[in-house]
């Protein structure tokens, strides 16, 4: 799958490296390089980040819209003042073509301005001259709605990420490679941090969006409503694909998270229950225990006494993807 990052002056670099650095991951755990990354800039010329590193265009103009299945826009202070004549026309074509729209945060505004987000939930940064009353506004970090991915910046860059891959590629994939950015590595996919299999697609979807929102879950109505479904459509095909009702499958989702930042960080209860959406530490320990029998803090000292286990660096990682003798390609594969 192809992704076109375009870059206004000023772009947060935070956001560019953390987009670029999931797609890469994910690349490492899918053992393929399922991503490729491509960059323009709005000037065609190279254009300088917040921290004054200086990005240059993979290409200078407006064509080839049609190869991208994600565009993402990624700008900085000001970003109305940097819309040439092309823009729209190649957003249009790569829109008709299946692609996602993105903006991160101040790119978002372009795509409002724009119009693109006339009738959709997103999240917008705030704009002096125009209210956009044709835009749901948002309070959440990031919102996927019809092929419109919005975000806020910093961290939610890659959270917006991983819940693309997991709806374009698999929940699977999306969440074993948010777990290697929180370590740093590629994890062990034991049976805790596995997502459910099931053979209904739509519940497959249902838990790429419930991985996706772990730390700020989503209310059950508002799932179903993206899936097309009445709750009691959802609860009976829940019931039926997986025994379990909708809450329950969502629960196990983020107790498995929270299993697995229990046992390979060092996090404390209270940063492990707010980062998987669990209203205290207490409500949190209470789930946890309930689940796997004890409670986090007896699981981290248990896991204390037992063997190292082998983890694979990226350097390994990395290696290993190369055919003997080979050396690392440059390419500008994600």
């Amino acid at each position: 799958m192809h992704v076109c990052i375009i870059l206004f002056p000023g772009f947060p670099m935070l956001g560019y490296v953390l987009i670029r650095e999931a797609l890469r991951i994910a690349n490492l755990c899918a053992g393929q390089p399922l991503f490729t990354c491509r960059i323009r800039t709005v000037t065609g010329a190279p254009v300088t980040a917040s921290d004054g590193t200086e990005i240059a265009a993979d290409a200078q103009d407006w064509e080839g819209a049609q190869g991208f299945d994600l565009m993402v826009l990624c700008a900085g202070p000001d970003p109305l003042g940097h819309l040439p004549m092309g823009l729209r026309g190649f957003l249009h074509r790569a829109e008709a073509a299946g692609a996602t729209l993105a903006g991160l945060d101040q790119g978002a505004l372009i795509l409002a301005r724009l119009g693109m987000l006339d009738g959709r939930e997103a999240v917008l940064p705030p704009d002096p001259d125009r209210s956009y009353p044709a835009v749901s506004r948002s309070r959440r970090t990031h919102v996927f709605d019809r092929n419109r991915l919005t975000s806020t910046g910093g961290l939610a860059a890659a959270e917006a990420l991983l819940d693309w891959i997991a709806r374009a590629q698999s929940p699977a994939l999306a969440a074993r490679t948010g777990e290697a950015m929180a370590l740093g590595r590629l994890a062990d996919h034991s049976d805790r941090q596995r997502l459910t299999d099931s053979a209904d697609p739509v519940m497959q979807r249902m838990q790429s969006i419930m991985a996706a929102h772990m730390h700020d879950p989503l209310p059950l109505p508002r799932i179903a409503a993206e899936l097309d479904l009445s709750m009691k459509q959802l609860r009976l095909r829940c019931d039926k694909a997986m025994g379990k009702t909708p809450m329950q499958v969502y629960t196990d989702i983020r107790l498995r998270r929270a299993a697995q930042l229990v046992e390979d960080t060092a996090l404390s209860v209270q940063e492990i229950a707010s980062a998987t959406g669990f209203a205290s530490p207490s409500a949190f320990t209470r789930s946890y225990r309930s689940h796997f029998g004890k409670p986090p803090r007896a699981e981290r000292a248990a896991q204390k006494r037992r063997p190292t286990k082998a983890v694979q660096s990226w350097e390994q990682a990395s290696a290993a993807s190369q055919p003997s003798g080979a050396k690392p390609a440059r390419t500008q594969s994600a």
